[in-house]
C-alpha cells in the first residue's frame, strides 16, 4: 500500500477551505477512531517530523516480531480470535499522523464497548459505548465530542460477529515475514476508512491496528499482551458517568 500524504498546510486547507488551522491538543484522540464524520478539520500542523518518535514506533514493532517466521494465518482463525476476544486489557503505544506518540492503557468488552485512557499527566480519554464514540479532550471543559460509533473503523472489531470472509470485507489479507496482516473496512460504507489488523500466530494474538481515514492520515495502536477474561463494571464504559464524574 502506498504511504499517505503527508500533512501540510496546503491539504489541510483543501479538507476546509474557510477554517483556520490550529494546532489541536486533542486531534490525537480523534485520530484513535478515524474515518467518517469522525474525521477533523482542525489538522495538527507542524513543521518538523518527530524523527525520534518515529523510530521509537518501529523499533516497537520489530520488537513484537518472534524469530520465526510465520505462515499466513487464514481469515477464518482470525474471525474465530476476534469473536472470542469478549474482554481484554492491555497497554498500548499510539504513534499518530504527525508522528507524535502516546501511550495508556486499553480496554476493550465486546460487543461494542473500548476504553481507551492516555497515561499522565494527560487526563484524556476516548470511550465506546451505547453505539458512540465519545471523546473526552483533558484541556477542555466542555461535554465530550461524540460520533456514531458504526462510522468509524472502530466498529470493525467490536462488532458482535465479526466475519473476515464476508464479501468485500477484507480489502487485503498478506503474510509479512512474522506477522499476517489483515486490511478490512464496511463493505457497505467503504467511505469510513480502513483498519489493518496485524497479528502473530502461534498462538494467535492481535499485536496491533492501523487505521487510516477518510483524508488518508493514518493511526497506529501497538498492543502489549492481552490480559483476558476479567470482569469489568458497567460504569467503566459509561459516555454518562464519566461526564458527571468529571462535572461535565
Amino acid at each position: 500500500m502506498s504511504s499517505p500524504p503527508p500533512t501540510t498546510l496546503a491539504n489541510a486547507r483543501s479538507c476546509c477551505p474557510n477554517t483556520r488551522i490550529v494546532c489541536s491538543r486533542s486531534a490525537p484522540l480523534r485520530q484513535v477512531i478515524g474515518g467518517g464524520d469522525a474525521a477533523v478539520c482542525t489538522v495538527a500542523y507542524i513543521s518538523r517530523m518527530n524523527t525520534r518518535s518515529t523510530l521509537l514506533a518501529a523499533l516497537v514493532f520489530l520488537a513484537l516480531a518472534p524469530a520465526a517466521l510465520a505462515d499466513k494465518i487464514p481469515l477464518a482463525d482470525l474471525s474465530a480470535y476476534l469473536n472470542g476476544l469478549t474482554t481484554a486489557d492491555t497497554q498500548f503505544t499510539q504513534v499518530n499522523a504527525d508522528g507524535s506518540v502516546a501511550t495508556g492503557k486499553l480496554f476493550l468488552q465486546r460487543p461494542g464497548r473500548a476504553r481507551f485512557e492516555y497515561a499522565p499527566p494527560d487526563k484524556s480519554l476516548v470511550l465506546a459505548s451505547g453505539g458512540q464514540v465519545a471523546i473526552f479532550d483533558a484541556k477542555s471543559n466542555q461535554p465530550p465530542e461524540q460520533y456514531p460509533l458504526a462510522r468509524t473503523p472502530l466498529n470493525l472489531i467490536l462488532a458482535r460477529n465479526i466475519d473476515l470472509a464476508r464479501a468485500k470485507m477484507v480489502v487485503a489479507h498478506l503474510e509479512d515475514k512474522t506477522t499476517t496482516q489483515v486490511v478490512v473496512q464496511d463493505p457497505d460504507h467503504p467511505e469510513y476508512g480502513t483498519i489493518t489488523l496485524v497479528f502473530t500466530a502461534n498462538p494467535v494474538a492481535l499485536r496491533q491496528w492501523v487505521i487510516s481515514d477518510d483524508l488518508g492520515q493514518q493511526t497506529t495502536v501497538i498492543l502489549g499482551d492481552m490480559h483476558k477474561g476479567a470482569t469489568y463494571g458497567a460504569s467503566l464504559f459509561s459516555i454518562n458517568f464519566e461526564a458527571q464524574k468529571r462535572g461535565l
